[in-house]
């Protein structure tokens, strides 16, 4: 600094040579000395400057770079960014100079790193949530809180394709949720597969208790799975969804149509699990379960239980007759009877063979004869061709019902019920008998 001082003394008088002042003025050893001092305090003044005003904020800017990139770096491994809160990784910013601005970006540029760091956590513990459950319904209640959570909605929704129809997976705030599979904006979600923006949309209001109103903005989010539309994420909200709303439900979704897809696929594998290839009723391990499962429910609530237990009359010899396929056939159209005449919620299971094992929640002794009835009455009434021939074929039913029938645990239930079934057949087969 000095150095340029002096040069710019030396050069000072011939330059003022060039603007017109008489060279016998400036060009003196005098005047040159003059120029010279003044180069060299001027150069002084400058270093004191720099030492005293400059430096200090300079080492401030540099010092407290190091110390963020030491708590970032630490953070980073050990995931525990509790020291860089803020307003701790933040740099003051007392001027409007250069200095000031570089502050000031630095600044910046953490709130930005901060913010990244919440939006990681944040997709980190959705992640987690998704990838701890396989069950759908828990899946789809935890993703649909999540959805909310991170967007500040009031109310939301998830609506996917199963079975080839929208069904409603999860609901909460949104009055008549039932309403969104027929809604013309989730449809247009789904065709485009390009979410979907709504004003003061018609049609959909919020319920908030005692009150419902109808929301600010709906956005309807499509969840897309090997470039297909598998379903649409519905969220209202009182107010505007914000730019980082928009892209934190974008980001959600993507994690959530993997973990919805894997459900749908364990959903689909317990089913197949649980089912008898044959007749597609249930097989005898998931039965049972079943079976336990309402006896406790039964037993707990002092709720009415009936079991059916049938088979088809002379199946061995009918089998040895007409052939396994021809058996198999009537086993099949014997099931779909059974399930055709049975009620809404009731089980059918295929206990081994040709027997068969009904478990009907919330039935009298009334009720289980009724049903024994229609049973026996439909596959009498039933007929397979074989071979240009009309065979018929009838079914023998023991029943029994808790707590008419006393059991003291499912298995005694199903003793009862056999021997029930056992007295049917050597009555004469094609009755129904109920257990002693």
């Amino acid at each position: 600094m000095i150095g340029v001082g002096i040069v710019i003394g030396a050069v000072f008088p011939p330059m003022l040579v060039g603007f017109g002042v008489p060279a016998e003025i400036v060009l003196t050893p005098f005047f040159f000395s003059v120029c010279l001092v003044a180069g060299i305090a001027v150069g002084g003044i400058n270093i004191w400057l720099m030492r005293v005003v400059v430096m200090p904020r300079l080492r401030a800017l540099v010092d407290g770079m190091r110390m963020i990139q030491s708590v970032v770096e630490s953070a980073t491994y050990t995931g525990d960014w509790t020291d860089c809160d803020p307003d701790s990784c933040q740099l003051p910013v007392d001027s409007n100079d250069v200095i000031g601005e570089s502050a000031a970006a630095f600044n910046s540029l953490m709130r930005v790193l901060q913010h990244s760091h919440e939006v990681e956590e944040r997709v980190g513990e959705f992640s987690k949530t998704m990838t701890s459950q396989l069950e759908l319904g828990p899946l789809c209640n935890g993703a649909l809180s999540g959805f909310i959570a991170a967007t500040s909605a009031t109310a939301g929704a998830i609506v996917a394709d199963v079975g080839g129809e929208l069904s409603i997976l999860a609901s909460f705030g949104i009055a008549g949720p039932e309403s969104l599979c027929e809604n013309d904006h989730v449809r247009m979600a789904l065709g485009t597969q390009e979410p979907v923006y709504i004003e003061l949309p018609e049609g959909l209001s919020v319920n908030a208790g005692l009150v419902e109103f109808q929301p600010r903005e709906v956005a309807f989010m499509p969840l897309i799975f090997q470039s297909k539309a598998t379903g649409v994420v519905v969220l209202a909200k009182s107010t505007p969804f914000e730019r980082d709303s928009r892209s934190m439900s974008q980001i959600f979704g993507r994690t959530f149509v993997t973990a919805l897809s894997n459900a749908m696929k364990h959903g689909d594998l317990q089913r197949i699990a649980a089912l008898d290839p044959l007749t597609n009723c249930y097989n005898r391990r998931f039965g049972l379960t079943r079976l336990r499962e309402e006896f406790a429910r039964a037993k707990r609530y002092d709720l009415p239980l009936g079991v059916i237990m049938f088979d088809i009359d002379h199946f061995k010899s009918f089998n040895d007759w007409h052939g396994h396929l021809i058996g198999d056939r009537v086993i099949a159209m014997v099931a779909k009877e059974a399930k055709e005449n049975l009620r809404e919620g009731d089980v059918l299971v295929r206990y081994g063979g040709e027997e068969f094992l009904c478990v009907l929640p919330g039935a009298t002794v009334e009720g289980v004869a009724e049903v024994c009835e229609r049973i026996r009455h439909a596959t009498e009434a039933m007929t397979v061709r074989d071979r240009g021939k009309t065979i018929s074929c009838t079914v023998s039913l023991g029943f029994a019902s808790i707590p008419a029938t006393t059991a003291e645990d499912e298995t005694a239930l199903i003793q009862v019920t056999d021997e029930a079934l056992y007295r049917a057949k050597n009555d004469g087969r094609n009755r129904t008998v109920e257990a002693a």
